[in-house]
């Protein structure tokens, strides 16, 4: 039997920053699975109401790429106050031909976060305005962070503002980002102002009520909403999705159960239709934005050909670094 290779979160984040190659590797992901070809099972997903928690299993198996990754992300939201990270979890890689394992990577969620920062970047590089300057992300976690060091590497983002509910972490957000990124950033406690002034709006909480309302978008803005992954969240108003110019799932059959659709769908908002997929907008054979007045919006719920992407693209790296710990089993 080969050797299985176990790396930890520390080698993880040695050979695999969210760089342009990370980005340019979940674009390719995206795709690859308008493409068709992927076997993608639908998540599966628990909830955890007893400790304000999930657990999703995501995977995909990517023809032409020799490894498949399953990959356990739970999520509770109360760690914070219990000094833990609200999210955690690892990835299993497997051989694609046989079957067998190739790695465990105990990243405790660092690839989740990278590949989903990696998508914002990916959706705001295809539905924003090449020009768009000014960035408001709503939330201040880590994810909020990575979005917008993500979205450095793919518009010139001069400006941004972090809203929180709580403006503490979102002040202590704005000084790091700051020093880290070299640009302005301030936090502010009103999610009104914030979106008024910006070209790119991205949502990262585990909101169930909504935290973007449609009265507050404007013409040529773009809305990455990336929070909303289970049935009883939603960070958008389901106005916002009637008041869009364009609409653009991650994957549709997913938006549609947890994604900010399922919210717009439930209350009568918009329609059941075939809206385009991120992945169709890349390959060009579903029409993207249009005109710079248009309102776009990316519903991303974060799908299996991601996780078996980053793992991928990391198993590479650590093999070519010779990192990690060789198991024989």
């Amino acid at each position: 039997m080969p050797d299985i290779r176990i790396v930890g979160e520390a080698d993880l984040r040695a050979h695999v920053p969210l760089d342009r190659a990370a980005i340019d590797c979940i674009e390719d992901a995206f795709r690859t699975l308008a493409g068709g070809g992927v076997e993608m099972p639908p998540i599966l997903s628990m909830p955890i109401h007893d400790f304000n928690g999930e657990v999703d299993v995501k995977t995909a198996y990517v023809p032409g790429v020799e490894s498949f990754a399953i990959k356990v992300s739970p999520g509770f939201f109360d760690n914070p106050g219990l000094g833990l990270p609200s999210t955690s979890g690892l990835m299993v890689l497997f051989s694609a031909r046989t079957g067998l394992v190739e790695a465990v990577l105990l990243d405790n969620g660092y690839l989740t976060d990278v590949r989903t920062a990696a998508a914002g970047a990916v959706a705001a590089r295809h539905l924003s305005r090449p020009d768009a300057h000014r960035a408001a992300i709503l939330g201040a976690g880590m994810q909020a962070g990575l979005q917008l060091e993500a979205l450095t590497q793919v518009r010139d983002v001069r400006e941004a503002v972090i809203w929180g509910r709580n403006i503490e972490a979102a002040t202590r957000l704005a000084g790091d980002l700051r020093e880290r990124l070299g640009i302005t950033v301030t936090a502010s406690d009103d999610a009104e102002s914030a979106v008024g002034s910006a070209d790119i709006i991205v949502t990262t909480t585990p909101a169930t009520k909504p935290i973007l309302l449609e009265a507050w978008l404007r013409p040529g803005q773009h809305v990455t909403a990336m929070g909303s992954d289970q049935p009883n969240k939603c960070e958008l108003e389901p106005a916002c999705l009637a008041r869009a110019d364009l609409y653009v799932a991650d994957r549709l059959s997913q938006t549609r159960l947890q994604g900010e659709l399922r919210a717009a769908l439930a209350v009568a908002a918009v329609e059941d239709r075939a809206y385009p997929e991120l992945g169709q907008i890349i390959a060009q054979t579903a029409e993207g934005r249009t005109s710079d007045h248009q309102i776009t919006i990316a519903d991303l719920t974060g799908t299996g050909v991601q996780d078996t992407a980053i793992a991928t693209l990391a198993y590479a790296r650590i093999r070519k670094a010779n990192a990690g710990t060789a198991f024989s089993s």
